[in-house]
């Protein structure tokens, strides 16, 4: 799945995202038109498609802690920057330069794509109806205070995402969640 979308993105960076076809993917990435569409159902699935969409519901559980959930993200958004763990970037540290290596390569498309950020705030919706149960099970909620802390977190993270892309990801995409996330901390120390 990442050389698909690694070569989706190489054609996306030289042509444009509108003048790709999926079928030039699945030639360049060598695999056929219809592994492409299994694994990522459109050209925009290529782009807001990670590792959290096939997580099971445990492994989530594992990765988010009801108790702070905000700190639980962050975490996770650091280790995702980590050169180790996740894709590595220009610097090191979280920042790349525009248009090259990192989580801005990909992520840049999300808000200069219509059609992507539609396919992204999709999947942060779905990313809330994973969460809510968790932060419900944490036992300080409520079913309907969960849905609502758990669209606050997943598109809270994408306000702080865009952030990061309006000021040229400069910064680690970490620090722009910590710092726009941080109202949210209050809520659960309540």
């Amino acid at each position: 799945m990442r050389t698909i979308q690694e070569r989706a993105l190489d054609l996306f960076d030289e042509r444009g995202f509108g003048a790709v076809t999926i079928e030039e993917i699945a030639t360049a990435a060598e695999v056929s038109p219809s592994s492409v569409y299994r694994y990522f159902g459109t050209k925009e699935g290529l782009l807001v498609a990670d590792e959290f969409d096939t997580m099971s519901a445990a492994t989530l559980g594992e990765l988010l802690d009801p108790a702070d959930p905000v700190g639980s993200l962050v975490e996770v958004v650091r280790r995702y920057e980590s050169p180790k763990d996740g894709p590595s970037d220009a610097q090191g540290d979280g920042r790349a330069e525009v248009g090259t290596a990192g989580p801005w390569r990909r992520v840049r498309y999300f808000f200069t794509e219509p059609s992507v950020r539609s396919a992204a705030l999709a999947a942060m919706d779905r990313a809330a109806v994973r969460i809510a149960p968790l932060l419900e099970a944490g036992g300080t909620v409520d079913a309907a205070q969960a849905r609502v802390l758990a669209h606050a977190l997943t598109f809270g993270y994408f306000a702080a995402l865009e952030t990061w892309h309006d000021d040229g990801g400069t910064r680690p995409i970490a620090d722009y969640v910590t710092e726009g996330l941080a109202p949210l901390r209050r809520v659960w120390s309540v």
